[in-house]
């Protein structure tokens, strides 16, 4: 849960009494957190409290997790599974031992017109990516119905299919010169409702130098035009200085004041930092030199990423809806730099990919976009790796693949003898100057975030399963079968003009074969999508979830895009950690979470965490990595037999005396003078019955029930306490889900209080200096704030903003927020600071 700070002047804060709660007063007036819903009048006074879905964000991504979206639809993975069963058994056997290059040539003709192309085709008619004015009178129509029912946020985003569209198609196509201005200016009007103000002011840009040319316009409608073009530049000029635009320059100008000195040898690392290699851990990052926590270790920006696409858009039977009105992230956010959007730049060949501008737009279509535009439906069958290595491969260029690709022949022949190929690569780097001989750097030995750096991360072909490979290999190979019969092989190859990777002519190959330089290009993506289970990286933000229209929003971590960093790629895997990551946009940011001496491995945890997860558990997850974890936490939960904090911590207790329960199957109380027994099963369907109802709970206060809502969590509290341990974090769920209701009803003393018992179960967990204890600080502070319990706040505010500097650094959005309520409550009158 987290109150959404919104400020106001000084002056106005040291003019107030004491407030009322939130849900009295209007939204634009009053000093507390308040939402302007998406759905709904801008001045309705609708408190926002926003329930965090856990804090336990996974920062890589394998392809067990969020697989639905990571590979492709079901239906193409079993139509892989009937190919590859129908094999000849030597055939399979080659396919098996095969080396990427090898597994090209292979698979090649393994895609039957009348089998898997006619399915591939079939499940592409589900996933509509093309332009349709149909789907555009739909939009307008639904556009239209929820203005009507004031759900104004929805209706922008519908509008926005085709409003800016429509516009710039009038400019386009030879719009009346003395109505331009008028179009022009209601495109400026647009512009700054979406906030897209350097668009909106170019625009009337446009429009003065039109009216500087026409001379003096003297008649009514002339000067009606030019009387709106006065507002518009007042508005811009408004919203330009307002708070949102100073906290960015704020942040701005903070992000320039980090002392950063970047490292010689490895991009946009600190120089604090050296690259290792060694036969046991590969290539690693260690401390050069004392880290303190907070410090910036790394700032990359994705080498490639790609927006993931909502559920709604992994195809839909053709029974259902043909245009779909829910919002996804394809919406929401940028499909080049990720920015949120409320509306959006369409892509003038597609339906699916949007932009936060023109420039965005333009950048993607010279970049990629031209070649993916027509390929909507087929990317979305096959899932976001595919897409990511099709991406990949289109930025680096067809000079660098084939260049890259040729050179890794000579290393096909280590393949299957991991050992060899990492005493030969130990060897080289032992031999040769300082980092020349680790893979990926170049000649200079610098490791760059570059296509080499990608190209150079191990793809563990020899471990994956033959049957994933092959999944793999028909989805590549279905791609670059498209590219070539949709004539885009020219685009993808960079028009290359050298001799060696000239365009064959047309009688050079078969009929429906691959070029050998598609085949090159094939060899490239298949090795990035087996890459990708390892080293893809999920670029992660808290997002709304559930209905808008309520008093209370519901926030979740979820993956927005999934991307490569090469650089980031060089952090090994610890259940616990020495850094933390944060991201914005494109862009990584790395900081340590805790002392690093020098010497010490920098560590990063690729989501099973000792603090989440039994030692077993973690250890199952993290097979997808292809290694067994030997970390600290894992050593000692294995070597001692001791149980994990998780496991003591989150346990059953006895319904009679309350003691711990032990045991496996059937669990037995730990006080021998209770001797009861009951089975794990049992108490396990009683949990999942306590869960059902806390839903339940949250569903009456989304539905501003609150006095029904909390009835209902008490209940569960005292159901709780003769099932669970004391420490339980379901505990403490219920406590914050009691601080979330009494915040909503604007009883901020109660909110504290409860939010303070969930503080303590949280801190047993992850320890008083974890990321997870400074968000929840950070909800006490606003609900502190929002009580004007002011020695409280500050005091607060003062921790929160210690810990989040560390994991966040000083442009995150809540260390903003924070120092803005403390400037706030500084600012406030003395008589008001007394009383309190």
């Amino acid at each position: 849960m987290l109150l959404r700070f919104q400020p106001r002047s000084a002056a106005a804060a040291k003019s107030s009494r004491r407030p009322e709660p939130a849900l009295l007063l209007p939204a634009r007036d009053y000093i507390n957190t308040v939402r302007v819903p998406a759905d709904g009048d801008a001045s309705s006074p609708i408190g926002c409290l926003v329930l965090y879905g856990g804090s336990d964000v996974l920062v890589r991504l394998g392809a067990a997790i969020a697989v639905s979206m990571a590979l492709p639809v079901e239906e193409w993975q079993l139509c892989a599974a009937r190919c590859w069963a129908a094999l000849d058994p030597a055939l399979r056997e080659r396919l098996a031992a095969a080396s990427l290059h090898d597994t090209v040539r292979l698979g090649c003709g393994l895609l039957r017109p009348e089998v898997e192309v006619a399915a591939l085709q079939r499940l592409c008619r589900r996933a509509r990516a093309a332009k349709e004015p149909a789907a555009a009178r739909f939009y307008r129509e639904e556009g239209n119905r929820l203005f009507g029912r004031r759900q104004y946020g929805a209706a922008v985003r519908l509008y926005s299919q085709v409003c800016l569209e429509d516009i710039a198609r009038a400019e386009s196509h030879g719009y009346p010169d003395r109505l331009l201005p008028k179009v022009l200016l209601r495109k400026a009007e647009c512009l700054l409702c979406l906030g897209r103000l350097q668009e909106a002011a170019d625009a009337l840009s446009v429009v003065d130098n039109k009216i500087a040319v026409d001379g003096i316009m003297t008649s009514p409608t002339h000067q009606t035009l030019l009387g709106k073009l006065s507002q518009l530049k007042v508005k811009i000029h408004e919203k330009e200085s307002c708070p949102e635009a100073a906290r960015e320059a704020c942040g701005d100008i903070q992000r320039e004041s980090e002392i950063w000195e970047e490292n010689d040898s490895i991009s946009g690392a600190s120089s604090s930092l050296s690259l290792k290699f060694d036969t046991e851990r590969g290539r690693h990052l260690v401390a050069s030199q004392d880290i303190l926590p907070g410090q910036s270790l790394l700032k990359e920006e994705a080498f490639v990423s790609v927006l993931c696409p909502g559920e709604s858009l992994l195809l839909q039977d053709s029974s259902e809806t043909v245009w779909d009105t829910r919002v996804t992230n394809a919406d929401l956010y940028c499909h080049r730099c990720l920015r949120q959007l409320l509306a959006s730049v369409p892509c003038c060949g597609c339906s699916y990919a949007k932009y936060c501008s023109q420039k965005c737009a333009d950048t993607a279509w010279e970049q990629y976009h031209r070649t993916e535009c027509s390929l909507g439906p087929l990317l979305l069958t096959l899932g976001v790796f595919c897409h990511v290595a099709l991406r990949t491969v289109l930025l680096a260029g067809f000079a660098e693949i084939g260049r890259l690709v040729e050179w890794s022949h000579d290393g096909d022949k280590d393949l299957h003898n991991p050992e060899a190929r990492c005493n030969h690569l130990s060897e080289a780097a032992d031999t040769r100057a300082g980092t020349r001989g680790i893979p990926g750097c170049n000649d200079s030995g610098q490791y760059q975030s570059s296509y080499q750096a990608v190209f150079n991360l191990l793809p563990h072909a020899e471990k994956h399963s033959p049957e994933h490979k092959f999944l793999c290999m028909l989805s590549v190979i279905a791609i670059c079968k498209q590219l070539q019969e949709a004539g885009l092989e020219a685009a993808v190859l960079n028009q290359e003009s050298s001799e060696k990777w000239s365009k064959p002519k047309a009688c050079e190959k078969p009929s429906g074969e691959l070029s050998p330089e598609l085949k090159t290009v094939a060899e490239a993506m298949l090795r990035h999508v087996l890459q990708l289970q390892c080293n893809a990286q999920a670029i992660t933000v808290m997002q709304e979830s559930g209905s808008r229209d309520g008093a209370v929003v519901n926030k979740k971590p979820v993956r927005l895009a999934t991307a490569f960093f090469p650089v980031l790629s060089l952090l090994n895997h610890s259940c616990w950690p020495n850094i933390s990551v944060s991201f914005s946009g494109t862009a990584a940011t790395v900081r340590a979470s805790q002392p690093i001496p020098s010497g010490q491995e920098v560590l990063h945890c690729y989501g099973p965490h000792r603090c989440r997860m039994r030692v077993a558990e973690r250890q199952q997850l993290l097979r997808q990595y292809f290694f067994e974890c030997r970390c600290q936490a894992c050593l000692e939960e294995l070597v001692s037999d001791v149980k994990s904090v998780v496991a003591m911590r989150n346990s059953f207790c006895c319904p009679s005396c309350r003691a711990p329960m032990q045991g496996e199957d059937m669990l037995c109380c730990s006080n021998e003078a209770c001797a009861i027994s009951v089975s794990r099963e049992s108490l396990s369907h009683r949990l999942q019955d306590l869960q059902q109802q806390i839903k339940n709970a949250l569903e009456l206060l989304r539905a501003r029930k609150a006095d029904q809502a909390i009835r209902m969590l008490q209940k569960c509290q005292m159901d709780a306490g003769n099932l669970l341990s004391p420490e339980h974090l379901l505990m403490g769920e219920m406590e914050d889900h009691l601080a979330q209701v009494y915040a909503t009803l604007g009883k901020w003393q109660e909110a504290a209080r409860h939010l303070q018992r969930s503080i303590e179960i949280v801190e047993m967990h992850h320890g008083p200096s974890s990321v997870e204890i400074g968000h929840e600080l950070f909800k006490l502070a606003q609900i502190l704030f929002n009580g004007f319990a002011v020695s409280e706040a500050l005091s607060t505010i003062q921790r929160a903003e210690e810990i989040l500097l560390v994991h966040c650094g000083p442009q995150s959005t809540q260390i903003q927020e924070l120092q803005e309520m403390k400037t706030c409550l500084l600012e406030l009158p003395r008589s008001i600071l007394q009383r309190t």
